[in-house]
């Protein structure tokens, strides 16, 4: 068996991608859990949100980072508008990542944002305001890195595409230059 094809079956970060998943199944399982089995409102609610915190700020400051290669802020100019930051590595070290991990991303972002979606309507089919304000929040924060992430994405792939335009351009004017001895 080749050695390379067993490294590329494997998670290339499997501890950045346990952590990623397991703040998104922590707070989904935290909440629907206690919600089942214990009636206090706030303790669910606090201890919720804030494992969808973490997730959010691991999702968005680490794993992103690690196992796609892409990172989003967004900041207030000078004149009160919002503006959007990538960050994205280059274009070689964005066809060397584990297609492993970027499924693993990809998709617990996506699935949890939908787990979030289908609690959300089992509270409104109960009637339940406040655990609708739970899921509300954990899933404002989950379409958040949707977002940024799906954003950054688009932006790393124009970025990509404008380099090796820029690139093969650049190659052509010069060996072209070369034939002709123009310097």
């Amino acid at each position: 068996m080749d050695q390379r094809q067993v490294v590329s079956e494997n998670y290339a970060n499997p501890i950045t991608c346990f952590f990623h998943v397991l703040f998104k199944a922590g707070a989904l399982a935290f909440y629907i859990l206690f919600s089942l089995f214990v009636k206090s409102f706030v303790i669910i609610f606090v201890i919720t949100v804030l494992l969808a915190a973490l997730d959010f700020w691991v999702v968005k400051n680490v794993s992103g980072r690690i196992l796609v290669g892409l990172r989003w802020w967004n900041e207030i100019d000078d004149e009160g508008n919002s503006v959007w930051k990538f960050e994205c590595l280059d274009g070689e070290s964005l066809a060397r990542m584990n297609k492993k991990d970027s499924w693993l991303f990809w998709w617990t972002l996506y699935l949890t944002a939908a787990a979030w979606i289908v609690l959300g309507i089992f509270s409104l089919i109960r009637l339940e305001a406040d655990y609708l304000l739970v899921v509300g929040v954990c899933l404002s924060l989950s379409i958040a890195n949707i977002v940024g992430f799906t954003k950054c994405n688009k932006d790393a792939k124009k970025n990509i595409q404008t380099f090796a335009q820029n690139a093969l351009a650049s190659r052509v004017t010069s060996s072209l230059q070369s034939a002709f001895g123009i310097i």
